[in-house]
């Protein structure tokens, strides 16, 4: 397998209840991708840590180092998911998204364990309350359920608080 099969590979994986979809690993992004992803971060994360576009985005993730995107799309190319690696401090980290209207489906799941194929620790922050609220007005559910079911530990005394997040890491390894 080359070099460029590695970094830029797409999977299918069929859904009874949806149409296919399919999960691309890339390291670069389009920018209509970024665009998607813009959209889909500033809908289903909270307002606090909103980005104002694509110039945003790109400085969070200039700030990542090894950085690795897996795309979930619809057959017809919509973003439904995001999942990105990265290194930060030696130690492998990961941001998830997916799209409230594909949630409770498995492709949150299945981008995870997609991730887990290539990875033996991942990290991540997740925001442990419900009392912050997304750009719809709705409250930011705590996806801290998920992860556990997903096998991840929740690291209690570890914690990132800032002006715009208060979050408690979690991680899984092998």
């Amino acid at each position: 397998m080359s070099a460029d099969t590695d970094r830029d590979r797409t999977e299918s994986y069929c859904d009874n209840r949806l149409s296919e979809v399919n999960i691309a690993k890339t390291e670069n992004l389009s920018e209509a991708q970024k665009q998607s992803i813009v959209r889909l971060w500033n809908a289903e994360y909270p307002v606090q840590i909103r980005h104002s576009g694509i110039d945003s985005f790109d400085e969070y993730l200039s700030t990542k180092g090894n950085l690795e995107h897996y795309l979930l799309t619809d057959t017809d190319e919509n973003l439904k998911g995001w999942l990105a690696t990265f290194m930060r401090d030696g130690e492998k980290w990961f941001a998830l998204l997916v799209d409230s209207s594909e949630q409770k489906k498995g492709y949150g799941t299945r981008l995870l364990n997609k991730v887990k194929e290539f990875e033996t620790e991942i990290n991540g922050w997740v925001m442990d309350h419900e009392n912050v609220l997304k750009a719809n007005g709705e409250r930011y559910l705590s996806p801290i359920g998920f992860y556990l079911k997903n096998g991840f530990e929740i690291l209690r005394e570890v914690r990132l608080e800032n002006e715009t997040m208060s979050a408690v890491k979690i991680k899984w390894s092998r």
